[in-house]
């Protein structure tokens, strides 16, 4: 094996077996492990290393991520009570009651750090650079008056103020919004009164009186209840926000029509519980009690913070025009293979049938790729079939373009669109609706699983035969993401592959059983069961003088059965390096459990999104790349490939930015044994590696 695998510092005998540890002590709660996660998104956020706008960009982040993880995780703890199961506990031993008392915990410290940092750091950091996030107490009378003139043209017609009274009762506050609480007295009887005032969303996080100022926009507001409550006296307003259960619960084993049931859903879902309450600290006990009496939130679920609320709208700031306060411009490149011939576009079905094809983004062109790839497709006379799976795709997408255009000329066009893309579901009824009114055939997958699977299948008429061309990949078919998410993916004319795809997408578009694939391994059917195999295999294989090797990279490990296997196979002797970027149930390096494993997460300017798993199968490595994490859901619920990559130029690049993801020493966190993540630092005189700095270094050489 090359010396990309290195296995430094590693014990070089295998270790004696040892007493088996109870079961929640050999697994880390997976909860608090993505708490772990966004902790480490915050450490770049308060980076100084990073130019400052980024660092913008990873405080809005945070936010955005602890919105979701309170929406989906919170929220199916608090049903999981809800229904009784109060006993039932994690493969950690913890009920939810138990994770809930220590997320609340958790969350407490994160979010306080969240805002000083805001507050201390990066506000005071903005404002020397000429971007001022600034209070309406601190601004100027001229600046004020530009505000009142903006509130009176274009804040003012959107507000509605709604009383509460016994004529009007509570107002449903919807999810993730952002409003003020605002008390009011009659000043005929001095009796007080609650009211509520909805921050618009569409007007933006901020506004602004000139250039390089910004004012949170419930601050223009406030300034201003005047105008919306006339004749009565404004005491106390404070902000507010409500995160509700957004996690959809369609039943598509009995529902007719699944686009009906699904938007059923999330009609239903605006109006499901509340499961946090943010809330300025300066807010008054009274006026606190009665938002956690009318919106039921338990006491835990309250987050008193420093203004301003909603920090996940600092996104809006990342795109001011500063380039100096950014990441140098990149731009991916066309693989070599991939590139133009003086003016002639390439002919990629010819590129293909001389061999595969490994795309790597965002250092390669995804719009030079794939994108191509399915152009080309579309406008190809000799084309006569493209099947595709959509599980979140961009605004004007070339691709759903493209899709459109082969079947307004006629060709079969069959897009499986799963529809119950976790926060994409109204994105993607809406693109179903448009490609099946344009004639593409819209399927909506297999009853009761997800699909997740990123494949394109290209059929064409050659020489009185049919061959097929085949994407198979780690992310999205999504322009957007393809330019910040890392991902890699195979563009092939491999037969036997092609084959297996057509196979899939019969399974997946009508009442075909097939199971079995020679190149695809196919979850939930398959997809553990081999990855036990391979990891028991490498333990078989594993000798003293010659130990095993296993190196995956995935966005999360959590899987049981898939962790064991890996315990198992390290007191064989394997080393094991795993580069996980967010939840890691396992604990590694534990005596007798886990002495030969490695876990490493990287977090940085692109979001580590490919998943990739390299064997060294006793000196003839195998890799393979695919759609699935190593968790429950992708394992049992959802149809995902993963295909061995056999092009001996492909598999080498894989091994080699694994190795490169080991030896990166610059934005890079290891996890030990009791769960607590570190970032690494340098030793002196060890040169800096940063892994995505080099792929970008790379892929301008590859160029």
């Amino acid at each position: 094996m090359p010396a990309t695998t290195s296995t430094t510092d590693r014990p070089a005998l295998r270790p004696a077996r040892r007493r088996r540890p109870r079961v929640e002590q050999r697994y880390l709660n997976r909860e608090l492990s993505w708490l772990d996660f966004n902790e480490r998104v915050l450490a770049l956020a308060a980076d100084h290393r990073i130019p400052l706008l980024e660092r913008v960009k990873f405080s809005s982040i945070f936010a955005s991520n602890l919105d979701e993880f309170y929406q989906v995780r919170v929220a199916g703890l608090r049903r999981q009570i809800a229904a009784g199961l109060v006993m039932t506990r994690s493969s950690d031993g913890l009920t939810a009651g138990e994770q809930l008392a220590r997320i609340a915990e958790r969350v407490e410290l994160l979010a306080a750090r969240h805002a000083r940092l805001f507050l201390d750091d990066i506000g005071p950091a903005l404002a020397s650079s000429g971007i001022r996030i600034t209070r309406w107490a601190d601004l100027s009378e001229e600046e004020r008056h530009t505000l009142e003139a903006v509130f009176d043209e274009r804040i003012f017609p959107v507000l509605t103020p709604l009383a509460v009274d016994p004529g009007h009762p509570f107002p449903y506050i919807s999810n993730l919004s952002l409003n003020l609480a605002v008390e009011v007295t009659d000043p005929d009887d001095g009796e007080a009164h609650f009211a509520r005032v909805k921050v618009p969303p569409l007007l933006g996080r901020f506004a602004s009186p000139g250039e390089g100022v910004y004012v949170p926009l419930e601050d223009v507001i406030a300034a201003n209840l005047g105008r919306l409550f006339p004749g009565m006296g404004v005491v106390e307003h404070h902000a507010f926000r409500v995160t509700r259960n957004a996690d959809l619960d369609v039943d598509d084993d009995g529902a007719e029509d699944l686009l009906e049931a699904l938007e059923d859903e999330l009609r239903k879902r605006r109006f499901s519980p509340a499961v946090r309450l943010e809330v300025e600290e300066s807010m008054s006990a009274h006026m606190l009690e009665l938002l956690v009496r009318e919106l039921l939130v338990a006491a835990a679920d309250v987050q008193k913070l420093p203004g301003p609320l909603n920090l996940g709208g600092l996104m809006e700031l990342h795109s001011v025009d500063r380039p100096d306060l950014k990441d140098p411009p990149f731009q991916p490149v066309t693989p070599p293979v991939l590139a133009p011939v003086g003016d002639d576009e390439p002919d990629l079905f010819a590129v293909l049938r001389r061999g595969d094809v490994l795309v790597h983004h965002p250092y390669e062109s995804f719009a030079t790729s794939v994108e191509a790839f399915i152009e080309q497709a579309a406008d190809d006379p000799q084309v006569l079939a493209i099947k595709q799976t959509v599980y979140r795709t961009s605004g004007s997408s070339p691709i759903v373009n493209a899709l459109v255009r082969a079947a307004e000329a006629g060709k079969q066009v069959v897009v499986l669109v799963e529809i119950k893309a976790r926060f994409d579901e109204q994105n993607n009824i809406a693109w179903a609706r448009m490609l099946e009114r344009s004639g593409c055939h819209i399927v909506y997958g297999v009853s009761g699983l997800k699909t997740h699977a990123k494949l394109c299948l290209v059929v064409r008429a050659e020489d009185r035969q049919i061959r097929r061309y085949v994407h198979i990949g780690t992310g999205n078919y999504h322009s957007t993401t393809a330019r910040i998410y890392e991902d890699v993916g195979l563009l092939t004319a491999d037969p036997q592959l092609g084959a297996d795809v057509g196979n899939l997408f019969n399974f997946l578009t009508g009442y075909s059983r097939h199971t079995a694939y020679r190149s695809l391994i196919v979850a939930p059917h398959a997809l553990r069961r081999r990855i036990l195999e391979l990891i028991r295999r490498e333990a078989r294989l594993s000798t003293p003088d010659a130990p095993g090797y296993i190196c995956i990279k995935a966005n999360n490990l959590i899987d049981e059965p898939v962790i064991d296997a890996l315990y198992a196979a390290s007191a064989d002797g394997v080393q094991v390096d795993l580069i996980v970027r967010s939840i890691c149930a396992l604990r590694p390096g534990v005596p007798g459990l886990s002495d030969s494993i490695r876990v490493r997460s990287i977090l940085g300017r692109f979001l580590e999104h490919s998943r990739i798993f390299q064997f060294r199968n006793g000196g003839e490595a195998e890799v393979y790349i695919g759609s699935a994490d190593l968790m429950h859901r992708n394992l049992d619920r959802r149809v995902e490939t993963v295909v061995r990559v056999d092009d001996p130029d492909a598999s080498g690049r894989l091994i080699a930015l694994q190795a490169l993801a080991m030896r990166d020493n610059a934005a890079v966190w290891t996890l030990d044994g009791d769960g607590r993540w570190s970032r690494v630092q340098r030793r002196e005189g060890e040169p800096r590696v940063e892994m995505q700095s080099e792929l970008i270094r790379h892929a301008g050489q590859r160029a």
